[in-house]
């Protein structure tokens, strides 16, 4: 994994979190360090925060589905993944964005916890992927405090378990909370617990199974044209199609459609 921009960050206060609306959804428009440095912030006061790592997929399935839509919009950030996302965001003004994607995220996150007394906990997945994740991590970063890992069933929990989740991760003092059930599932796992989960929850999908090895990252050159999705595709063939089909025309007229019709924000910094 390439590191993430400009990692040495200091830690000040970011007062405002500017966005733009891509298809109807504010994603966040900041640069990957001062994502990070946002979410660290909210990790000490041990905030109740939502972040929704978002790509095509994920603002494809809010468009389509109104109750999602409003998990999204109610995020307190919604981070662009998805070079798409990068590159209309820039096509609105925000010349210097960046893509801020999980597994960059969890890579960025990991290296500076220590140093700001954040502890991080791994909600999700599989044991055999957390084991993975476990060894991985107290290579990379052995300073890093692992608050707890938990997977979870594929159903529902009942409701004793999940206070159970709950009291675990307030219990064990993390401040941020790596979520992995899958979009939109995690997404609407983390709105449900905002406010009972006091921590910053951060939902990575697909980021735990690449992280500890199971599936491979596609190349930086790759990602950098925006060709991640193909590179997806052809490892997983057989799931990812119909999604494929389904989202990317639509979103590609959508987002032509938003930017014919609005104007170019132009901001005095960028002049």
């Amino acid at each position: 994994m390439e590191p993430p921009p400009n990692p040495e960050f200091k830690m000040n206060m970011i007062d405002e979190n500017p966005s733009r609306q891509i298809i109807g959804f504010p994603v966040a428009a900041l640069p990957f360090d001062q994502q990070i440095q946002l979410m660290l912030q909210w990790a000490k006061s041990y905030l109740s925060k939502v972040v929704c790592v978002a790509n095509v997929h994920m603002l494809m399935e809010g468009y389509q589905n109104s109750s999602f839509a409003e998990v999204l919009r109610e995020a307190d950030l919604l981070t662009p993944d998805g070079m798409p996302l990068v590159w209309m965001l820039k096509l609105m003004g925000v010349s210097h964005q960046d893509r801020v994607a999980g597994l960059d995220i969890l890579d960025a996150v990991c290296q500076l916890a220590p140093s700001q007394n954040v502890s991080v906990f791994f909600l999700g997945s599989q044991q055999i992927i957390l084991d993975s994740i476990k060894q991985r991590l107290e290579k990379e970063f052995p300073n890093l405090d692992i608050a707890g890992m938990e997977p979870l069933p594929f159903r529902a929990l009942t409701l004793q378990e999940d206070e159970a989740i709950i009291q675990q991760i307030n219990n064990s003092g993390a401040g941020i909370v790596f979520v992995s059930l899958g979009c939109p599932k995690q997404e609407v796992w983390m709105a449900q617990h905002k406010d009972k989960v006091k921590a910053v929850m951060i939902g990575l999908g697909g980021a735990f199974p690449v992280y500890a090895g199971l599936h491979k990252r596609a190349p930086l050159a790759i990602r950098s044209a925006g060709l991640e999705w193909l590179y997806r595709l052809a490892q997983e063939p057989q799931r990812l199609w119909r999604r494929y089909f389904d989202t990317i025309p639509l979103f590609i007229w959508l987002a032509s459609r938003e930017l014919l019709i609005r104007p170019r924000d132009v901001h005095p910094e960028e002049l």
